[in-house]
């Protein structure tokens, strides 16, 4: 009974990590990466579609995003949609690709990034303690269902406890890390 719970928390936080994770590959750093654009929205056919599924993005260069659409009329729509996203990229469209030049950050925009970094890692602790308090809730019912003892429950609880900790320090170091990156000049 305490294990099957135990399993649910651990899947729970572990998808609240993995949530984490993909959200900051969109949040960009001094380099490229595909991951910046790759979930970005394109208005294809009255449906809004990731960009990964209309195109191929490579990275030539450090600095540089290399996007080549499978269908040439889908270009505008992903031009349209870089240029209305906040990445704050303009895009260089001839005719068959398009290639995203990154600027160097500046320093207030590294700072504005560590501070969204900070938010969405805050989001992630959120969520984690979110399941260890849904998890107590169901150990109290079955105590009260007499399903399992106090000392059941007592146990649960601290071993919830040890789990939320372990998935809280992941998550801290997955948002120092991101931050290490943004920072790096």
């Amino acid at each position: 009974m305490l294990k099957e719970v135990y399993k649910e928390a651990e899947e729970r936080m572990k998808g609240a990590v993995q949530s984490l994770e993909e959200d900051l590959a969109g949040i960009r750093t001094g380099r490229a990466h595909p991951a910046l654009v790759e979930k970005l929205p394109i208005e294809y056919y009255g449906i809004a579609t990731p960009l990964v599924q209309l195109a191929s993005v490579s990275v030539p260069e450090p600095r540089t995003l290399l996007i080549r659409p499978f269908d040439a009329s889908t270009l505008k729509a992903i031009e349209r949609s870089i240029l209305a996203s906040d990445l704050g990229l303009n895009p260089n469209n001839d005719g068959k690709q398009i290639r995203l030049n990154l600027p160097p950050l500046t320093e207030e925009r590294r700072r504005d990034l560590v501070k969204l970094v900070h938010n969405r890692v805050e989001e992630s602790r959120v969520a984690v303690r979110n399941v260890r308090r849904d998890m107590i809730k169901d150990l109290r019912e079955f105590e009260q269902e007499k399903m399992i003892s106090e000392d059941e429950l007592k146990k649960g609880e601290e071993e919830l406890q040890k789990i939320t900790d372990r998935y809280i320090e992941i998550v801290n170091a997955i948002g120092e890390r991101k931050e290490k990156e943004i920072m790096e000049v």
